[in-house]
């Protein structure tokens, strides 16, 4: 066997999670819900709430494991990640997560990357063990975190100090602090890794950042002061860049390459997370004040559908 050929076996190794084959999707949409503590469980065919199942306090942050056979929960007010099945829903262990586990995003090679937004760090933890593999001092308000698609690269949003924080895997070593506009809140990367998109909440701002040289290279001001983005999500062919808008009630849709706003797709009040189905026809948007869950179709972009959920969603992830 050639030497470059066991580069590549022991890179694959390097990113294969632990536990057992890819899980047959569900089929379903899973929506976190702040104010009643609860998950909505939606029929991804259908669009039809099938339950709202009570999780913990405050859940935010939602994703599930790289082959699909767990789901998890950030419980922000219990300190937690909840670890649960996702066919039968129930609660399988639970992961302590330091303080305020708001959000997080799951590396290819399985562990989870927090943001602790109330003890200013980053921490790494393994979900089979629960073992806090590393924990690192990142700005104040630590918010969205960002996984390349290579693994090599993790991003931290600091809310209070403007600021991306690119930490290096598996190192765990913090490598660039990337100045951006203010309130920095989630990030997004492209598939090849060598752009990082992100949004600025109280700057109305995108920014397009080379991770070659870890530097901002454009931005953009969404229109309208009520333009506050949260979210951020790229079209499956990266032409397009889907931003969810906050109070001015619209998902953003913008020219990836241009950074240009093409236009403004209404949806529920204070829209925030974004979630897309694997085939990249439709996106899913959390609307917090209005208690629901919006259905654009990204060929046409028009919102096709409302689904009443619980209060304050928060957080959405598809398993189709």
């Amino acid at each position: 066997m050639s030497k470059k050929i066991i580069l590549v076996c022991l890179c694959s190794l390097w990113f294969l999670p632990l536990g057992s084959a890819a899980a047959e999707p569900t089929g379903h949409i899973f929506v976190s819900n702040e104010r009643s503590n609860d998950l909505s469980v939606i029929d991804a065919k259908t669009l039809k709430l099938l339950r709202n199942v009570p999780v913990g306090k405050r859940p935010r942050g939602i994703g599930m494991a790289p082959d699909g056979s767990e789901l998890y929960v950030a419980l922000s007010e219990e300190n937690r990640i909840a670890v649960l099945d996702p066919r039968s829903l129930e609660e399988l262990r639970s992961l302590e997560a330091g303080s305020d586990p708001e959000t997080f995003a799951v590396h290819p090679n399985g562990n989870i990357y927090i943001s602790n937004e109330d003890d200013a760090k980053a921490s790494v933890l393994d979900p089979e063990t629960g073992e806090l593999l590393a924990q690192l001092q990142v700005g104040l308000e630590p918010e969205g975190v960002a996984i390349a698609p290579d693994g090599r690269y993790v991003v931290v949003t600091s809310e209070s100090n403007s600021m991306l924080h690119v930490i290096q895997v598996p190192e765990h070593e913090i490598v660039a602090n990337i100045p951006v506009g203010s309130r920095p809140r989630a990030a997004t990367f492209t598939g090849d890794g060598r752009y990082l998109y992100c949004t600025t909440e109280i700057g109305g701002e995108v920014a397009k950042v080379d991770m070659q040289n870890f530097q901002v290279v454009d931005s953009v001001t969404l229109a309208g002061d009520k333009a506050k983005p949260k979210d951020l999500l790229l079209s499956r062919d990266e032409r397009l860049l889907f931003v969810a808008a906050g109070r001015a009630n619209q998902v953003m849709v913008l020219d990836a390459q241009k950074l240009k706003v093409l236009k403004g797709i209404p949806v529920g009040k204070r829209v925030w997370g974004l979630a897309m189905s694997r085939d990249g026809r439709r996106l899913y948007t959390t609307d917090g004040v209005s208690g629901t869950m919006s259905v654009i179709d990204t060929q046409s972009q028009k919102n096709i559908a409302s689904v009443e959920v619980g209060k304050f969603p928060w957080g959405v992830v598809v398993d189709d």
